[in-house]
């Protein structure tokens, strides 16, 4: 029997983007680069990364201190609305707002975004089968981070809701064969200087 063996997710936001989305500022390729140059020791079996420019753009400039490891796109990867709860769910002081923030989903969205974010569970988590660790990294957007750290935290589906995540910035998830899920490093930006940290987001959260 081959067994199974333990799976380190790095999960990693893109960098900034412009205005209208199409790819990444000046600081976001920077900030990209340098996640680069600090992930290029791990042994990184693949790079999954999101259909979307800026999250593409980041990938390949991570990849590029990375070696030959390949990037492969996914849809699952991509920027979607992972689940969206009924009223009763949420904590009743902040329904209101979360729920205004939801109301803009589609019906579509609304049908997709929980069908991808349930792929995203089976492809990105869990030990892998095997005798070798598996060390591997996905460029996605803030909502399947935060999902996925929700997930590994054994929270409600809600509280995806309200963790955010700044650009470039590293989340890892430790899945061990016989053990709890692990979150070992959340929302890091210590590769980044400190003007590169937090860009588009207040100055409250500037810490």
């Amino acid at each position: 029997m081959s067994g199974t063996a333990t799976r380190y997710l790095y999960l990693v936001r893109h960098g900034e983007a412009t205005p209208d989305e199409s790819g990444l500022t000046p600081a976001g390729r920077r900030q990209a680069a340098l996640l680069g140059r600090r992930l290029r020791d791990i042994p990184f079996t693949t790079v999954h990364h999101g259909p979307l420019t800026r999250a593409e753009q980041t990938a390949q400039l991570i990849g590029d201190h990375l070696g030959n490891v390949p990037l492969h796109v996914s849809e699952v990867a991509g920027d979607y609305v992972p689940y969206i709860p009924e009223r009763d769910e949420l904590p009743a002081d902040s329904a209101d707002f979360y729920l205004r923030f939801l109301a803009a989903a589609t019906e579509e969205e609304r049908e997709q975004g929980p069908a991808l974010a349930r792929r995203a569970l089976d492809l990105f988590t869990g030990p892998v089968d095997g005798a070798e660790d598996r060390h591997e990294l996905v460029v996605t957007h803030n909502f399947l981070v935060a999902w996925l750290v929700r997930d590994a935290m054994y929270a409600p589906k809600w509280r995806w809701l309200g963790l955010n995540h700044g650009n470039a910035a590293l989340t890892v998830i430790r899945y061990a064969p016989g053990r709890a899920a692990s979150v070992l490093v959340s929302n890091d930006m210590r590769h980044l200087p400190v003007e590169l940290r937090w860009t588009g987001f207040p100055p409250e959260l500037h810490i």
